[in-house]
């Protein structure tokens, strides 16, 4: 299998080299060819009417060939913007771009079932409000810590306790 893959890639590849050879002969054919019809050889004249004669008529041509080219380029720069705009709409149309990321969005989770399921949504999920209420005690202890109160009195206070362990 693979000598004969290889035998017929070599086959190819000849047959492809005498395919170019025959274009690029037939190539030069054809712009000499063109050559010879657009400039003719050129013979010069000895007097000087016949000079000026002959710079005129090249001017002529030189002015009717500079005309062609400009077409030529004109309507050459026109094709190539049309194949860019049609591969820039080829790109678009398969989708082939960046996509942006997407950004992250805190949402309740009855919004997400509303968003996903529309008007058919009728469950509450407030979790907040199935939770049990604790209510919190508060300790006279802890009462007495938070409320001290002036802090000359709690001198004084503790001056006279003082007073009872010396005396």
């Amino acid at each position: 299998n693979a000598d004969k893959s290889r035998t017929i890639s070599s086959c190819m590849l000849m047959v492809a080299n005498t395919l170019l050879d025959t274009e690029a002969t037939a190539k030069a054919q054809e712009r000499e060819k063109f050559l010879a019809e657009a400039c003719p050889p050129l013979d010069l004249p000895y007097s000087r009417d016949e000079l000026l004669e002959l710079c005129k008529k090249l001017h002529e041509q030189i002015g009717i060939s500079e005309e062609e080219r400009y077409s030529a380029e004109f309507k050459l720069n026109m094709v190539l913007n049309e194949v860019r705009d049609l591969n820039i709409k080829i790109v678009d149309l398969r989708g082939k771009f960046k996509r942006p990321r997407l950004k992250k969005v805190r949402m309740s989770a009855d919004a997400m079932l509303k968003a996903l399921l529309g008007s058919k949504h009728t469950v509450n999920m407030d979790l907040r409000a199935n939770l049990k209420q604790v209510k919190k005690e508060v300790k006279e202890e802890d009462k007495q810590l938070r409320d001290v109160g002036d802090w000359r009195k709690n001198i004084e206070d503790k001056s006279d306790r003082k007073k009872m362990f010396d005396g």
